[in-house]
């Protein structure tokens, strides 16, 4: 029998997926017009690769200029051992494609998140997902995820950190999308770090960490595990969600300062 405590996280799950799809429907509209507007200017408009997922964003993102990109400040309400996040803003840079393939499928990599709040490193499964690590290596090569804001934390129904969008607003991404891998009995305990989505094969830069097991369907591809610093993740999550509730920015500030990813 269903407990009612599993009943409710039930209910708060299904929700907040219906929440989202309609964000989702609403940014993608808003696009449209937004591309109309953006070509009568002359205005380049990017669209996103790795928005994110029902946990995250629209599936394609507004114009935007890499110049204009938000830069990090201090939180208006300080959480514990967070601190000022290194001076500095986003480079924004968009590519056409995805990267062409260099990751060593047999050899293991590690990404360090050196942030605002504290480090945290994650293993890479360069094997069960070489597109993935191989994206994100790239990325952080090119200084990508550096200076960039975690943008959108979630304590209900489902416990995690999104962060990789340039812009902070969840619409962001590097210009490029790439498919979905391990996804076959995938889970989300806590550690797990995977990919936002806004569907099928539409992975870019936005990712989540998982800092309290999770209950998600198969459909975010799962790359890496938290190996040091998982409670930099829970010290985020107690200091909660901008303005109350269970979704949202989170009232620490917590900065991707640099982000490394090294083989070895």
């Amino acid at each position: 029998m269903v407990s009612s405590e599993q009943r409710r996280r039930q209910l708060a799950r299904e929700k907040y997926e219906r929440q989202m799809q309609r964000r989702v429907e609403t940014r993608r509209k808003a696009r449209k017009r937004n591309t109309l507007i953006g070509a009568a200017a002359a205005v380049l408009v990017v669209g996103i690769a790795g928005s994110a997922w029902a946990l995250s964003a629209s599936d394609d993102g507004p114009a935007k200029d890499s110049a204009a990109a938000p830069t990090p400040t201090a939180a208006a309400t300080p959480v514990k051992g967070c601190t000022t996040p290194a001076p500095g803003s986003p480079n924004g840079k968009q590519f056409k494609t995805e990267p062409a393939m260099t990751v060593d499928t047999k050899a293991s990599y590690t990404m360090a998140l050196d942030t605002s709040c504290g480090k945290i490193t994650i293993a890479l499964d360069a094997a069960k997902a070489p597109h993935t690590v191989n994206s994100f290596a790239f990325l952080s090569n090119e200084k990508y995820f550096d200076h960039t804001k975690c943008h959108r934390l979630t304590t209900e129904g489902i416990y995690v950190l999104q962060c990789g969008d340039p812009t902070g607003t969840g619409s962001g991404g590097p210009g490029y999308q790439f498919a979905d891998e391990n996804l076959t009995g995938a889970t989300y305990p806590a550690g797990t770090v995977a990919m936002a989505n806004a569907g099928p094969g539409t992975n870019g830069s936005q990712f989540f960490l998982v800092y309290k097991d999770t209950q998600l369907p198969p459909s975010y591809t799962p790359f890496g595990k938290v190996t040091g610093g998982l409670d930099v993740l829970q010290n985020i999550a107690a200091g909660g969600v901008q303005g109350g509730g269970g979704d949202g920015a989170p009232v620490a500030d917590m900065v991707l300062n640099s982000v490394t990813t090294t083989k070895g």
